[in-house]
C-alpha cells in the first residue's frame, strides 16, 4: 500500500497527465500507458535507478532533471512530463516508486478503455481470463512461474486472447504477469479487476454458486447487494459444484457464506467436539 507522501506524488502525477491528455484519442491514451509501464519495467529491472530517483538527500526538481535526461526524445513529451512530475514527490522507500509508476500505468490503460467504451468489457473479460487460468492447472504454473522470462509468458497471453478480448484486457494481463504491485500473477489479475470496476463506480462481489443463476436470480441479487452497499455491484460469478447448493458470497473483505459446504462441515466439527 502506498504511503501519504507517495500517494501526493501519485495524484501530482494524474493531475499532470489528466491536464495534458484532456482531449486525447483512446489509441493515444493507450501508447502513453505503454510507455509509463515500460519505464515500470526499467524501475524494477534497475534497483539502483529507483534509489537514485527517491534519493532524499536530493531536491525534487534534480530528480525530475535526472529521469527528463534519460527520458528526453525517447518516449512522448506527455510521458516524460507526467513521469518527472511523479519523481519530484517524495517517496517513504524506492519500491514504492516502481508501485506508483504500475499503479499509474494500469490507470492510463483503463482511461483508454473508457475512452474507447469497452471498459465493462474488460472487467469481465480479465475475470474469465482468471477463471481460465484457475481452471487449468498447467497454465497457471505457467503463467505464475517467475522464473520463466516475461516474454515468453507474454507471447502465450498474446496467442491466447488474440482476436478474443479487447487490446487493454491484454495489457492488463501483461501488467499481472509482472507481479501487480508486488502481487502473486492470480492476485494482480483480481486487483486489476476491481480497479477496473471502480473506475466504473462498482463495487465487486465475487458469488460462488453450485449452478448457474438464472438471469433473474443474478439481477435480484445484484440488486440487494447494490442496496447494501449503496452503490452498483458487479456480480463475478464461479459454478463450484462442490458446495453443494446455497451461494457465498464475497465483498471486500466481508464474506456471506450460506452453502450447503459450509453448514456441512459446521455439523461435522460441531460432532466431532
Amino acid at each position: 500500500m502506498a504511503s501519504s507522501v507517495s500517494q501526493q506524488a501519485y495524484n501530482s502525477a494524474v493531475e499532470k497527465l489528466a491536464a495534458e491528455t484532456g482531449t486525447a484519442t483512446a489509441a493515444q491514451l493507450a501508447m502513453v500507458a505503454d510507455e509509463i509501464l515500460s519505464v515500470a519495467s526499467l524501475l524494477r529491472a534497475q534497483p539502483g535507478l529507483r534509489r537514485a530517483l527517491t534519493d532524499p538527500s536530493r531536491a525534487g526538481d534534480e530528480r525530475a532533471q535526472l529521469l527528463r535526461s534519460l527520458l528526453a526524445g525517447k518516449l512522448a513529451q506527455t510521458t516524460v512530463d507526467t513521469l518527472t512530475a511523479l519523481v519530484a514527490g517524495r517517496f517513504s522507500k524506492p519500491t514504492e516508486l516502481l508501485d506508483v509508476t504500475e499503479r499509474l500505468g494500469a490507470e492510463v490503460v483503463l482511461r483508454s478503455a473508457e475512452k474507447a467504451g469497452t471498459l465493462a468489457d474488460v472487467e469481465d473479460e480479465l475475470f474469465r481470463f482468471g477463471q481460465i487460468v484457475a481452471g487449468n492447472p498447467e497454465l497457471a504454473v505457467t503463467l505464475s512461474d517467475p522464473g520463466a522470462p516475461t516474454s515468453r509468458r507474454v507471447k502465450l497471453v498474446e496467442d491466447l486472447l488474440k482476436g478474443k478480448a479487447q487490446p487493454a484486457t491484454v495489457r492488463l494481463v501483461e501488467v499481472a504477469l509482472e507481479g501487480f504491485l508486488g502481487r502473486s500473477f492470480d492476485s494482480s489479475l483480481t486487483r486489476l479487476v476491481e480497479l477496473t470496476a471502480a473506475k466504473r463506480d462498482r463495487e465487486v462481489a465475487y458469488v460462488t454458486v453450485a449452478r448457474p443463476l438464472s438471469d433473474a436470480d443474478e439481477q435480484a441479487l445484484a440488486a440487494k447487494l447494490s442496496d447494501l452497499y449503496d452503490r452498483p455491484v458487479s456480480l463475478k460469478i464461479d459454478v463450484d459444484p462442490s458446495i453443494i447448493g446455497g451461494v457465498s458470497v464475497r465483498v471486500g473483505s466481508d464474506l456471506y457464506d450460506g452453502t450447503i459446504l459450509r453448514r456441512l462441515n459446521a455439523a461435522r466439527q460441531a460432532f466431532a467436539k
